[in-house]
């Protein structure tokens, strides 16, 4: 990557990460959630991705609690740099232990293969866009999972951290929908 195009990432990160801690409040991930269940209960039964959720992003974890009754549901395990993400079996209350970025992660348990997967992401557009922390875990992941078969992924964000014209590279993976606290963008 070029470096104006890593100053650019580098300012919209910024200017989301202001704006995600601006609107951060247990209403907005409420509102949110309800949206989020809505968007995922049609893949009901199938294997679903989502996060735990850090810093300021938006909470997912009502909504993984409520899919678990109908099927596996997974969150995401960093293997190192440079590689996708693996998906280990999730279930309320299972035991976690420390990962990676302060991200909790279940302490053993079967990896699972995605079809749905909940995305966090630092800022989105209109047109599918996302802009994580960096790493390039998720769009590797998507790359990976889309290669081998269909997978749906879902952003999931608060309303604020949408950006117009984000700077995207051509490895950088499109998103099949944007959920937010104030409703979906397909």
């Amino acid at each position: 990557m070029d470096q104006a195009l890593a100053d650019q990432k580098a300012a919209a990160r910024k200017a989301a990460f202001a704006r995600r801690k601006a609107v951060k409040s247990a209403a907005r991930d409420a509102e949110a959630a309800k949206h989020l269940l809505e968007a995922v209960l049609p893949h009901q039964g199938a294997p679903l991705a989502g996060y735990m959720p850090i810093r300021t992003e938006v909470d997912p974890l009502p909504v993984m609690s409520a899919m678990a009754a109908f099927g596996a549901v997974a969150v995401p395990v960093i293997q190192g740099e440079g590689q996708p993400l693996k998906f280990r079996r999730w279930s309320p209350g299972c035991a976690m232990i420390d990962g990676p970025f302060g991200a909790q992660i279940p302490e053993a348990g079967v990896w699972i293969t995605p079809r749905v997967m909940i995305v966090p992401l630092v800022a989105f557009d209109r047109k599918g866009g996302r802009l994580g922390y960096g790493g390039g875990f998720y769009d590797r992941t998507l790359e990976a999972l889309r290669a081998a078969g269909d997978v749906t992924a879902i952003g999931f964000a608060y309303a604020a951290q949408e950006a117009e014209d984000l700077p995207l590279e051509t490895t950088d993976q499109l998103l099949d929908m944007i959920v937010t606290d104030e409703g979906m963008i397909r």
